[in-house]
């Protein structure tokens, strides 16, 4: 049984033991870790992320009552979240209900209305970790509501109705990759994705040889005075000073030229995106060679930028890093890097499959006794994007 399957009949089950009948429909949406290619998205870059076998799972029939009322419940125990459709759909509480609020209501604003419904979700995606539980969520909804009126969206429209549910009714400026790898992953591939003209390319990663192993540090900090923010406009700044739309239009030779004419700081923000822009490139290429060595090197070449040029990483983070480097590649890793927007959250390391088990009680065990927290750690392979699995 897939890890999918799994899921699928645990969620089967929760949905009879909370609205006591079997589920009519059922869905689900993955959770996504970043290969290479952090902080280029909202500068028009290249990402290269992978669909994680962690899913948000959506099971729902009609409700007993037969109200124009979308009712939400949560194996995790958060509050349910009721969604009036004889009502404008609006924010509110409880807050994790705003992701699939967002999503309905744009699903309402396109003519797909699924009428009332008992809804039951049950995520295994990690929340705060920087793996997108958010678009897995909000993916989760909107394959729901195409399943249950029968209409389909295209999935770039699909992505981008997500992307703007977490900006309008969360309130989270998020980049376009995390909804449009949870719509469009295959397994086996990973997606290269233009994030300037949103064209998107499958990237095979079918060597049963190697796997991606994402340890979570169990560490979030906070972004200091809005870190996120100031860096965009950090990169707005640079890019203006080049006199470019944005970085992506930049080379390092552009860059170095214009040094003088720059900030310290705002010449090492634009140093990053423009050396992670082309890593990001360049690993795909090494992916489709299988040319694993390769993929490493350039993981290990971003974490770096990462952490020296963009100041995004954390003791945490780097104490990872460090580890799986000292394991190398005898001891079974290729490369490994932070991933996600950093200050904490996940890394992820390219690993011999053979070597998954050993290398992680590796990383457990000195992680632990460096930190004195305890990591999380599991192995992935790239899974199924937004899956229909009951109709």
């Amino acid at each position: 049984m897939t890890s999918l399957q799994k899921v699928a009949a645990e969620t089967s089950e929760a949905f009879l033991k909370s609205y006591g009948r079997p589920p009519r429909w059922m869905v689900a949406a993955p959770g996504r870790v970043n290969v290479i290619g952090e902080h280029t998205d909202y500068n028009d870059g290249f990402v290269l992320p992978m669909a994680i076998e962690h899913y948000a799972v959506m099971a729902a029939d009609r409700p007993a009552d037969g109200q124009a009322v979308i009712q939400i419940r949560a194996t995790s125990g958060s509050e349910p979240l009721r969604v009036d459709l004889s009502a404008p759909v609006t924010p509110g509480e409880p807050s994790w209900g705003n992701y699939p609020r967002g999503v309905i209501a744009g699903c309402l604003a396109r003519g797909l209305n699924p009428g009332g419904l008992d809804v039951l979700l049950h995520s295994t995606v990690p929340i705060g970790g920087g793996l997108s539980s958010s678009a897995a969520l909000e993916v989760a909804t909107a394959t729901l509501m195409e399943t249950v009126t029968g209409q389909t969206m295209d999935p770039v429209e699909k992505a981008l109705l997500c992307q703007k549910a977490e900006h309008d009714f969360a309130g989270m400026p998020c980049g376009i990759m995390d909804q449009f790898i949870s719509v469009m992953g295959r397994p086996d591939h990973l997606l290269l994705l233009d994030c300037r003209s949103r064209q998107t390319e499958l990237v095979p990663m079918s060597d049963p040889s190697v796997s991606l192993l994402i340890i979570n540090t169990n560490v979030k900090h906070a972004l200091t005075g809005g870190g996120y923010a100031q860096r965009r406009l950090q990169c707005e700044t640079a890019s203006k000073n080049l006199d470019l739309p944005s970085l992506r239009d930049a080379t390092m030779n552009i860059l170095e030229q214009a040094r003088g004419r720059m900030d310290e700081v705002v010449f090492r923000r634009a140093r990053h995106v423009i050396g992670e822009i082309s890593r990001t490139l360049q690993a795909a290429a090494a992916v489709r060679a299988s040319d694993w060595p390769r993929v490493g090197t350039l993981m290990g070449a971003s974490h770096a930028s990462l952490r020296d040029d963009y100041d995004v990483s954390c003791v945490e983070l780097d104490a990872v890093v460090d580890i799986a480097r000292g394991i190398g590649q005898a001891g079974g890793i290729y490369g490994c890097r932070m991933t996600g927007g950093g200050f904490g959250g996940c890394a992820v390391a390219l690993v011999k499959t053979g070597q998954v088990e050993a290398v992680s009680r590796q990383i457990a065990a000195d992680y632990k006794a460096r930190t004195g927290i305890e990591a999380t750690i599991f192995v992935s392979r790239p899974a199924a994007g937004a899956t229909v699995l009951q109709a």
